[in-house]
């Protein structure tokens, strides 16, 4: 077997530092932010660097959206109602930023708890053990209530349960995203997967009532997919799996139908960015035309710094 020797270093060909090119240099970096400065220095004073960058880019993303009249959506995991973010929400939507919302169906019904209980999220381990878990009375009667008087009306399971939740007497209903939606007219989907929701298992469950409204939603957002070309913005926050894989499916039927769907922003937002996320929101979708970001982060701390960049700047 040939012995193998030590590389000689001494050969090594080096070159002098400046005909390097760097990929960072100190224009770009941070200063210590100011007591008293405000926030908008206190953004200026961030790196331009990775991440702080993709944030700013994000940021200018949405404002060159809202000013030129195209769509801002943000679809949403339930954690983001649980994360006590609804106000925030709810706030982008009154300054008119948000132009539409989408929610999985666990959004939905935390969504409708706080409006009703002022709370939601219940302690799953320890209910689990008793048969308890998810079988809250007035939670799955009040949304297949909702769904039943939607569905007279041609509504889907997002606007059915707004105006549900708008036009009743639910102590805290301006906590509610949907009902908000409602109040502005703007399109507002939940996107539910039998079998995965805690109304899926009460007595007043109708599989048929529930596929057609958010069936409806689905058509729905693929009409809103279909003009984020030229400017918009879709942006998913919390959602591992199911808005994904439903953003994905609702870009195919736009361009399947002769829509522009290029040129527009998808953003992620998670606290661990996930394989379908990265690909069905962040890479696919812009493959050809647009770009896609992802920002890492607790939903609780990254929502209020993204909405107060965007609204500090309006």
């Amino acid at each position: 077997m040939q012995r193998r020797t030590p590389a000689d270093l001494k050969k090594v060909r080096t070159q002098a530092i400046g005909e390097r090119k760097n990929k960072v240099g100190i224009a770009q970096f941070g200063r210590p932010s100011q007591k008293g400065e405000g926030f908008s220095n206190f953004l200026d004073s961030l790196p331009d660097i990775l991440a702080a960058r993709d944030f700013r880019a994000v940021v200018d993303a949405v404002l060159r959206a809202h000013r030129a009249g195209r769509p801002v959506v943000m679809a949403m995991g339930g954690h983001v109602i649980k994360c006590g973010l609804s106000p925030i929400v709810i706030e982008l939507m009154d300054r008119g930023v948000l132009t539409a919302v989408a929610m999985n169906g666990a959004g939905s019904i935390h969504d409708y708890e706080v409006s009703l209980i002022g709370g939601s999220s219940e302690d799953v381990a320890e209910e689990l053990q008793s048969g308890r878990f998810g079988m809250a009375r007035e939670t799955g009667e009040g949304i297949f209530s909702a769904l039943t008087q939607g569905a007279v009306n041609n509504w889907g399971y997002g606007e059915s349960l707004g105006r549900y939740i708008l036009s009743g007497d639910n102590p805290h209903r301006e906590l509610s995203i949907l009902a908000a939606a409602a109040r502005h007219g703007l399109p507002a989907t939940v996107h539910a997967s039998i079998g995965a929701d805690i109304i899926h298992m009460h007595p007043g469950m109708d599989g048929a009532l529930m596929g057609e409204a958010t069936f409806h939603d689905f058509r729905l957002l693929c009409t809103v997919v279909s003009d984020l070309g030229g400017g918009g913005v879709f942006m998913n926050v919390g959602s591992a799996v199911l808005i994904p894989e439903v953003f994905l499916k609702a870009v195919s039927v736009a361009r399947n139908l002769g829509h522009d769907v290029s040129d527009f922003v998808t953003v992620n937002l998670d606290m661990i960015q996930h394989y379908r996320p990265r690909e069905n929101v962040v890479r696919r979708p812009t493959l050809k035309s647009g770009t896609g970001y992802a920002l890492t982060g607790h939903h609780e701390i990254m929502i209020p710094l993204l909405a107060r960049a965007i609204l500090e700047k309006l």
